[in-house]
């Protein structure tokens, strides 16, 4: 005879559901989360920085781009 336990068992066992892989758009979701939260906490540390410190990280950034735009220019021979 079976047990009370059995009783309420399925027939068939049903399959057990499967995640699916991360998606593409997922993927470009969590990047711009991701993006957005780092560039929020950038503006927070950025904000607080003394007027001097401001200075030097806008030269920095500065000379970086220009830096990048005359590699990119001279790639391409524009």
């Amino acid at each position: 005879m079976a047990a009370m336990s059995d009783v309420y068992k399925p027939i068939t066992p049903e399959p057990e559901p499967q995640a699916a892989p991360p998606s593409e758009a997922g993927r470009a979701i969590l990047a711009g989360v991701l993006g957005g939260i780092a560039s929020a906490a950038g503006y927070i540390v950025y904000s607080r920085l003394n007027d001097d410190q401001r200075s030097r990280v806008n030269a920095q950034a500065r000379s970086l781009v220009e830096g990048r735009i005359n590699e990119l220019r001279s790639r391409f021979g524009l």
